[in-house]
């Protein structure tokens, strides 16, 4: 037994890259080669895309590919080829549609039409290409025809198994394409199939419509569960895995970020650790967004870099406040510390901000982060029935990290389930100072009340805060929501 299993262990071979780095992320490599697998989905879900990046990867690693199509043509196929600028060259169709002189009576027919000719001799055909060729990789397309020629889910069965036995005996990796057309869910080829991906279009009331894959099954591969958003892009595929925190964590220097007024920086008890993340928070027009920017500014100015995800801004109404308000953020956007990022809600689903922010904080090396407004986040989204978890991942994921997040909160009435995830909860508000409202910040919670008398009538409330206790400090206006 133990000869045996050495025997088999020596006989496993490296994974093979899926064409789809996100798919592969899923999958913790790719796949086991010589195996196959199915892909399936409703028409216009990706399938089709994906099989093509599946076999260009083994066109670019130098093995002989082949696509075998029963519902499109080779033209069909080379069109959405170019139209994601690929060329196909390396790839062999073989087209089992009949071209258009055989649909005369009087021609003798040479080529598969599903509905005139058996499902053996269909299976035959592909036998005798697969010989010819030897293909290391294989894409069949689809199964929708071969289960209309089986009539039978018995006889479908069989010729299914056939295939399987045939391509074991081959060393070819295959993928079947199926575009779920039957009436009922076809287990028994899931249990044919070494591994399921499926793939799903979903629409939604406002906005477009939302793209989502699921690994099904893959035997013997662990492998991330749950669905993962993805859009079609030009260049094929991208796929968002979902965001996991704990597998990211990497080792950072656990010092405090000023925020470059000294005033802010005390009451905050020297200032924020890298690593949290702060909720500010107040009513409309207070100075939550400018007071969010002095920390972008005065990162830039330490020659770190930031990145400012706008929800309900754009980058020419942000850019004229700070410079009304005589911030340098301008500065920062030109020498390229500062990262504007406008966010669509309407054409983006919540992995995809999630990848976002991931590329910004290991590609660009962003260590402050800041999402203005939560309000359009939350409610740009109202389809999405996990958005809190997946907000609560993402803020995970930047304490791994060793990222600042600021988080731009407008008050309405409690803060309600964002209050688990956050480190410090500062919040802003409009009081009078004599004849004249100033904008202010008033300190309360776990720590003591200080609103300071005077004209200035400006406090800063920190009301929850961990590891760090605030300094006894009083925090005046210009500190809070008129930076200068």
């Amino acid at each position: 037994m133990d000869e045996e299993k050495r025997l088999l262990d020596g006989c496993e071979l490296p994974r093979i890259s899926t064409g789809n780095f996100g798919l592969d992320d899923i999958l913790g490599g790719g796949f086991d080669p010589e195996r196959m697998y199915l892909f399936e989905g409703q028409p216009g879900s990706g399938k089709t895309t994906l099989a093509l990046e599946f076999l260009l990867e083994g066109v670019r690693v130098g093995e002989p590919t082949l696509y075998i199509t029963l519902s499109e043509t080779e033209q069909e196929l080379r069109l959405v080829a170019k139209r994601h600028g690929w060329s196909l060259n390396g790839i062999t169709i073989f087209e089992l549609i009949p071209p258009e002189t055989t649909l005369d009576p009087s021609q003798e027919l040479t080529v598969l039409h599903p509905a005139e000719m058996e499902l053996s001799e269909t299976t035959q055909m592909i036998f005798d290409r697969v010989e010819a060729l030897a293909p290391a990789r294989i894409v069949l397309d689809s199964l929708s025809e071969l289960r209309l020629l089986a009539q039978s889910p018995l006889r479908y069965r069989r010729q299914i198994l056939a295939l399987k036995h045939f391509f074991s005996g081959r060393k070819s990796t295959v993928v079947l394409l199926d575009d779920l057309s039957s009436q009922q869910n076809d287990l028994q080829l899931h249990s044919i199939a070494h591994g399921v991906v499926l793939l799903e279009q979903l629409a939604i009331d406002y906005g477009a419509q939302r793209r989502r894959l699921r690994v099904v099954k893959m035997r013997g591969i662990e492998f991330k569960g749950g669905f993962h958003d993805f859009t079609i892009r030009h260049g094929g595929l991208m796929v968002y895995p979902r965001l996991v925190a704990a597998e990211h964590h990497k080792e950072f220097d656990s010092d405090v970020v000023l925020s470059g007024n000294p005033e802010l920086d005390t009451l905050l008890g020297g200032g924020l650790e890298r690593g949290t993340n702060v909720l500010l928070i107040g009513a409309a027009g207070v100075g939550k967004s400018s007071l969010a920017l002095t920390y972008a500014i005065a990162a830039a100015a330490r020659n770190e870099r930031s990145v400012i995800f706008a929800f309900d801004e754009g980058r020419g109404t942000v850019s004229a406040r700070a410079k009304t308000l005589g911030l340098p953020l301008q500065d920062g956007l030109d020498k390229g510390l500062i990262d504007f990022q406008q966010i669509d809600p309407a054409e983006m689903a919540p992995g995809e901000f999630a990848d976002a922010v991931r590329s910004s904080v290991e590609r660009a090396d962003a260590r402050v982060v800041i999402i203005d407004s939560l309000n359009g986040y939350l409610n740009a989204m109202p389809d999405e029935r996990f958005l809190i978890l997946q907000m609560h991942e993402l803020l995970s994921y930047l304490s791994h990290r060793g990222a600042l997040t600021i988080l731009v909160l407008a008050q309405h009435g409690l803060v309600g389930p964002m209050d688990t995830p956050l480190d410090t909860r500062t919040y802003l508000k409009i009081v009078e100072a004599g004849s004249a409202g100033k904008r202010a910040g008033r300190s309360r919670g776990s720590f003591a009340d200080r609103t300071p008398s005077g004209p200035a009538g400006a406090a800063a409330t920190v009301s929850r805060r961990r590891s760090v206790r605030p300094a006894n400090a009083e925090y005046n206006d210009g500190a809070c929501g008129r930076p200068g």
